[in-house]
């Protein structure tokens, strides 16, 4: 069980940080190991994580730093993988634009998918986290779309799609691509459900 959180302001110059802090904090419940924010602010990518409480893992200077108008937010309760701070969310891969996500739930087959995401796709797993896998799937699924000369939007529900035809499970989580999108998804069946909401500023 985890809590996850993801913001998007239409003003680029606002800053989600404060939101994503106060949301995490109604979130606590969800998960008291670790907590982590990743911002996006003009194609920079800011991220703080740690283990502790939200209120521990964020300081004044930590929310200083973490600017830009959309991000991601995570409280971790571990059901897979250790307790580890190198496993606290929001999960991050550089390529392509930085890809970060957000993830609640377990995989059934996570073992064999890491051994996938080694052997067949050349990506390194280097946590015992399956949210490292849901993240290197749907990256891998990104690069292949663009080589291909896919439009983004097309490129992105196909990434998804490829992420949902080989995990297995109960999950919900959201994706944060640097610059471009946040993306939610959750398993085929609903199990880890997953809310959206809008209102005018």
């Amino acid at each position: 069980m985890c809590g996850i959180l993801g913001l998007l302001l239409a003003d680029e110059n606002a800053h989600v940080n404060q939101m994503l802090f106060d949301g995490l904090t109604v979130l606590q419940h969800r998960g008291q190991d670790a907590a982590g924010i990743v911002t996006s602010e003009h194609g920079r990518l800011h991220l703080r994580k740690d283990n502790g409480l939200v209120k521990d893992v964020f300081q004044t200077h930590h929310m200083i730093d973490l600017r830009g108008n959309f991000g991601l937010g995570h409280v971790r309760y571990p059901t897979a993988g250790s307790s580890s701070c190198a496993e606290a969310q929001p999960l991050y891969t550089n390529y392509p634009h930085g890809v970060c996500v957000a993830h609640n739930g377990n995989l059934t087959n996570a073992a064999e998918l890491a051994d996938y995401c080694r052997n067949k796709l050349g990506r390194h797993i280097n946590t015992d986290s399956d949210s490292e896998v849901l993240l290197n799937i749907f990256a891998d699924s990104l690069i292949k779309g663009e080589s291909n000369g896919n439009d983004m939007v097309e490129n992105i529900f196909s990434a998804v799609e490829k992420v949902m035809s080989l995990c297995k499970g109960g999950y919900a989580g959201m994706y944060l691509i640097n610059g471009i999108a946040l993306v939610g998804f959750r398993d085929p069946h609903g199990i880890r459900p997953i809310v959206m909401g809008t209102r005018k500023s």
